[in-house]
């Protein structure tokens, strides 16, 4: 348990890869199921990210092996000690053989998904068109339930017994919020490498922009509206864990977050000249995305006693994993992106 702190940086890497996987996906589905025009400019930019899924396949094995250092609670099964009796669903054969069972089940109908999206560009018939329909529908459902699950499993039960009604949707629309963000880092550094095979508009960061606002509004609703039924209602089981990130040794960096994700991208993308500029959409976008990690450490770190966590990235053991999961998300990108034709080869 003394390196829970370490490990929860390891497990914010996860997430952060393993959202960047499979929200690329998630986003061609929804552009494709509103019908929105550009997205014949993007749909295969997006759903290159799922090149990423055997990364986070690795990472999800390592931080599944690991046990305690990953999941706090571990430690008390067992024991049958009062405030920390386990319930089924914290039975560890269990939470690995559903987090590796689903992560499959996603994996390969995210594999359907780009199939069918190629098929239904080079082929026009009715039957190519609709197929793909009808898998585009079920990715936003599916993701809605993974998420969830993920949520559940690596945030709000690590404190066993801690549940938020509305922490599974807070989870998936946090990180569609930090996903959004990265792909205008992302179109934007491609944009203007000169590299990419297809021309992206700057109108293209506005319309990402457009939803970033959206998302920010509806991830502060979220967030304020766990915290003000557990204040409200006086349940301190529930309260005592918003207090010990708000007011402990984490107050500093739970504020930035909120600052991050809430404040600096509302403040600036309310104004229409700030979403018409590429440079600072992308701006904002990566302090939404810097917000977003720090916000997964934060509910995972402080889900403990203070004394077996710690500032993030205030250790060699931080910093190195995590540039070298970066590393690793950069060359398996460029792999992908040329692999499937999406860069000039000059």
């Amino acid at each position: 348990m003394e390196g829970f702190g370490s490990w929860s940086v390891l497990t914010a890497d996860f997430l952060i890869v393993l959202y960047l996987a499979i929200n690329g996906v998630t986003l061609a589905s929804l552009l494709h199921l509103t019908n929105a025009k550009w997205r014949a400019k993007v749909r295969f930019l997006a759903v290159s990210l799922a090149g990423l899924f055997p990364l986070a396949f690795i990472l999800l094995i390592i931080v599944l092996a690991n046990g305690e250092q990953t999941f706090q609670w571990l430690a008390h099964a067992g024991h049958g000690e009062g405030e920390h009796h386990l319930n089924a669903w914290h039975n560890y054969t269990f939470l690995v053989a559903r987090q590796v069972i689903a992560f499959f089940f996603v994996a390969g109908l995210y594999g359907v998904f780009i199939k069918y999206q190629h098929e239904a560009v080079i082929d026009p018939s009715y039957e190519a068109q609709r197929r793909f329909r009808n898998v585009a529908m079920f990715v936003p459902a599916v993701y809605v339930l993974y998420a969830t699950m993920v949520g559940w499993d690596f945030e709000m039960t690590m404190i066993p017994n801690w549940h938020s009604a509305s922490y599974g949707a807070y989870h998936f629309i946090s990180n569609f919020h930090f996903f959004l963000a990265f792909f205008a880092i992302f179109l934007f550094v491609l944009k203007r490498s000169g590299k990419l095979v297809v021309d992206v508009p700057d109108q293209i960061l506005n319309f990402l922009a457009q939803m970033m606002l959206a998302f920010t509004i509806l991830w502060t609703y979220l967030f304020f509206t766990q915290y003000l039924i557990m204040w409200y209602g006086r349940l301190p089981e529930e309260i005592v864990r918003f207090r010990n990130m708000m007011e402990g040794d984490l107050a500093v960096i739970w504020w930035a977050f909120v600052a991050m994700k809430f404040i600096i991208p509302f403040c600036a993308l309310v104004f229409t000249p700030t979403r018409h500029n590429p440079v600072l959409i992308v701006m904002v976008a990566t302090s939404i995305c810097i917000g977003t990690w720090i916000e997964r450490y934060t509910w995972i770190s402080g889900s403990t006693d203070p004394e077996l966590y710690h500032l993030p990235m205030t250790a060699a053991f931080d910093v190195g994993v995590t540039v070298a999961i970066a590393a690793a998300v950069f060359f398996s990108m460029r792999y992908t992106l040329g692999r499937y034709g999406l860069l000039k080869t000059s």
